[in-house]
């Protein structure tokens, strides 16, 4: 992939340390001894495992707009504790739709994260219930009881996240997605359904770091917001390139599902070369957003590797 790319930035570094307070936190919030079984089913679908992208994505948007981080871990500045908490409540909801996605209602699948899914390992009953109480557990952790995070941010955080994950996002998405199975769909179809099924949720964990600090000014959201959508929207065409070019090993999930359920792809639509050249050019478009928002660029470093590590990854 190609486009300019500052090194200045060691990604893995920043991922592991940021990622280290995230896991931590998820650990100590997700109740191993929930009722009958059912923390276990939890832990297991969130914990040890994923590309955890969308938490990512919102500590990488909090740092744009000037959220100390190692303020967090230093002082619990409410905007750094605010942006930690929103990372694990993404993280949750994406986790939760992974849950029910996986189930055979819907996508019938066996591997995830390269282990059995959770109605494999724990039943679809138990399978069920975790996915809803991990969509309940993220709102739990945008609003702490404990002050360490503004009211105001709480509000505007659990709005974001509600539309994301509802009707007009992520499951309004899915809806389309299992309408859509052995349909034609035009690109134009294809673009609003990964935009709510996938990119809604990226566009939130955007959204939702940029608050951390209060509201950002007009040209800092509409940039954001340009970034994440043509972030997400290039997540989903890698995504399909993945499907067809990578194995199950590499991917962690069932290779080849797509073609296979006659889902409408990028692929399936352009062709594997095109669909790689669209991934490229929204990436391209992502940078070009960010250039555009007036942010200092050293602050925007996260974002940018975070791109460049959506268009170049292999699984």
């Amino acid at each position: 992939m190609s486009g300019q790319f500052s090194n200045a930035l060691d990604l893995a570094d920043w991922s592991q340390r940021r990622l280290a307070q995230v896991e931590q936190t998820l650990r100590q919030g997700i109740d191993a001894h929930a009722p009958a079984g059912l923390g276990q089913a939890m832990r297991y679908a969130v914990l040890d495992g994923g590309k955890r992208l969308r938490p990512l994505l919102v500590l990488a948007a909090a740092e744009a707009v000037g959220v100390d981080l190692e303020a967090a871990v230093i002082s619990a500045h409410p905007s750094a504790v605010a942006a930690f908490r929103a990372a694990c409540a993404i993280e949750l909801v994406h986790a939760y739709s992974l849950v029910h996605d996986d189930m055979p209602c819907m996508d019938n699948d066996v591997l995830r994260r390269g282990k059995p899914t959770v109605h494999v390992k724990f039943g679809q009953a138990q399978a069920l219930l975790a996915g809803d109480a991990l969509q309940a557990l993220a709102f739990e952790f945008l609003t702490p009881q404990d002050g360490s995070t503004d009211l105001q941010v709480q509000a505007v955080q659990v709005g974001l996240l509600a539309r994301a994950a509802g009707y007009q996002g992520m499951a309004g998405g899915q809806a389309i997605d299992l309408a859509s199975v052995g349909l034609p769909l035009n690109e134009a179809q294809l673009r609003q359904m990964h935009g709510m099924k996938t990119g809604a949720l990226l566009l939130c964990s955007v959204r939702m770091g940029a608050v951390c600090n209060g509201k950002p000014p007009a040209q800092v959201t509409s940039s954001l917001a340009a970034f994440a959508q043509a972030l997400g929207l290039a997540f989903q065409v890698v995504d399909d390139v993945l499907d067809v070019t990578a194995d199950s090993a590499t991917l962690g999930k069932t290779a080849g599902k797509d073609a296979a359920a006659k889902k409408p792809t990028y692929v399936s639509l352009m062709g594997l070369q095109a669909a790689q050249a669209f991934a490229d050019k929204l990436y391209q478009e992502a940078l070009a957003a960010l250039a555009g928002s007036g942010l200092n660029p050293t602050s925007t470093q996260a974002l940018r590797a975070l791109a460049r590590q959506v268009v170049q990854r292999d699984k």
